[in-house]
């Protein structure tokens, strides 16, 4: 049976984002220390180890079928390639930064001054939708330490915590983007694989639900079991059973994780006791 053939980071933590994910989808990757090409087990698919700025070109050019990258990436180097799904993890802000001890009032800082950064074409489009023009310095690795040694005014580079920038005695001024890891498709893909990427689709869905979730079971008296069910927020409708204890049910529901905190409390006010709470392994809609 042919295979799919999908390209994820080499190393770092996009890389281990990646295959936890696919972990999660069941797929077991059976990778030794420093392989570029491993197999799947379980699944008809071929992972490949590629540098993150060379995939794009690859799903251009069919080498792999779909890729798991960050966003940012395929603004930079694939505009042309979709998405077939975002990820919702490896977040991060492609930001421009300056030294700290400078003083910074707008965008207009900019203007004449040199950048340093490894995103020429992203700080291009933005720099010109905001009517400024700099010189860009090209580096393809760290550019933190640019404007330290007077290569550069500011640098522009992917922030997540904002703690290398802290480091290299830089403040962020600008966020130009926000990005998170996404599932991209290479413009050739035949439709055999196309169908085992719907299947892969499927099983991500179901995990990504599952992570956005809490499966949550809670004693109530019902006399104030209505009131508890107008609070909750679950699929459908929760599902309530009777309990051993006149005058009691055990009520089951689904929270999403953005608002649990405010549900449960507003659940305890309304009389629910004995409140559980379970992770989700996968949830198939």
């Amino acid at each position: 049976m042919t295979k799919i053939r999908i390209a994820v980071q080499k190393s770092g933590r996009l890389n281990e984002d990646s295959l936890k994910i696919l972990k999660d989808c069941g797929i077991s990757i059976d990778n030794g220390k420093d392989q570029l090409k491993a197999t799947s087990r379980n699944f008809p698919l071929e992972v490949f180890y590629l540098r993150n700025g060379d995939i794009p070109q690859y799903l251009r050019d069919g080498v792999v079928d779909i890729a798991i990258i960050g966003e940012n990436v395929l603004i930079e180097k694939g505009k042309d390639i979709s998405i077939a799904e975002r990820l919702n993890f490896s977040k991060c802000r492609v930001s421009l930064a300056v030294p700290k001890n400078v003083s910074y009032n707008s965008i207009t800082d900019f203007e004449g001054n040199k950048i340093a950064t490894s995103y020429p074409n992203t700080v291009k489009e933005y720099l010109a939708s905001k009517g400024v023009t700099a010189d860009l310095h090209i580096i393809n690795g760290s550019v933190e330490i640019a404007p330290n040694i007077g290569l550069a005014y500011g640098i522009c580079d992917i922030v997540s915590s904002g703690s290398t920038l802290f480091k290299n005695n830089l403040k962020e001024v600008e966020v130009m983007l926000k990005s998170e890891a996404v599932l991209a498709v290479s413009p050739t893909i035949s439709e055999e694989h196309k169908e085992l990427l719907r299947k892969i689709q499927f099983r991500i869905k179901s995990v990504l639900q599952a992570r956005q979730n809490k499966y949550v079971l809670m004693n109530a008296p019902n006399d104030k079991l209505d009131k508890i069910i107008s609070i909750l927020p679950g699929m459908r409708s929760p599902t309530v059973l009777p309990l051993a204890e006149e005058g009691w049910s055990s009520v089951h529901t689904v929270i999403n994780r953005e608002t649990f905190w405010e549900v449960i409390d507003e659940l305890k006010e309304a009389g629910a006791e004995g409140i559980l709470v379970c992770p989700i392994e996968k949830m198939v809609l």
